[in-house]
């Protein structure tokens, strides 16, 4: 039994420590807003904070989230910066499919965290990571502008 901090709760998993994130999450706790994409890390559909950095729950085993908060997308409407984020993937149109959103929207947070005015390249690098196979990356740059200036 492992306890996970997930959205500012404390979780108990009953899992192999070697568990991905990812699956502890939809599989044990039910959370199914953390999605899987591909399983290798390469196309950050599965992308929640640890310790407040973005990371690849599907890589990441639970025994690496010992002692530091996990926050998902659940947690993306009660945070500030989470829901301009959210708000401006409405306005923009930013969702087609919406099956990488989840994971599109947590980086996109973690870069406006830590840099409230970014530049195209700033957005690029903090995205990269994160693949959208509808090719919404005009309006992903566009809504997380919007979302700085709205926490501005």
């Amino acid at each position: 039994m492992i306890t996970l901090n997930i959205n500012g709760k404390d979780m108990q998993v009953d899992a192999d420590p070697s568990t991905p994130i990812l699956w502890a999450l939809r599989d044990n706790l039910n959370m199914t807003g953390t999605k899987f994409g591909c399983g290798a890390a390469l196309c950050g559909a599965c992308t929640v904070h640890l310790g407040g950095q973005p990371v690849r729950s599907c890589v990441t085993p639970i025994s690496a989230a010992a002692g530091q908060k996990i926050t998902t997308i659940e947690a993306m409407e009660s945070d500030k910066v989470g829901k301009a984020v959210q708000e401006a993937w409405v306005k923009l149109d930013v969702p087609q499919c919406g099956y990488c959103q989840s994971g599109q929207i947590m980086s996109a947070t973690a870069l406006l965290r830590t840099n409230k005015a970014p530049s195209d390249a700033d957005i690029d690098n903090a995205m990269s990571g994160n693949i959208c196979r509808c090719g919404t990356y005009q309006r992903i740059r566009a809504a997380i502008k919007d979302a700085a200036k709205t926490i501005a």
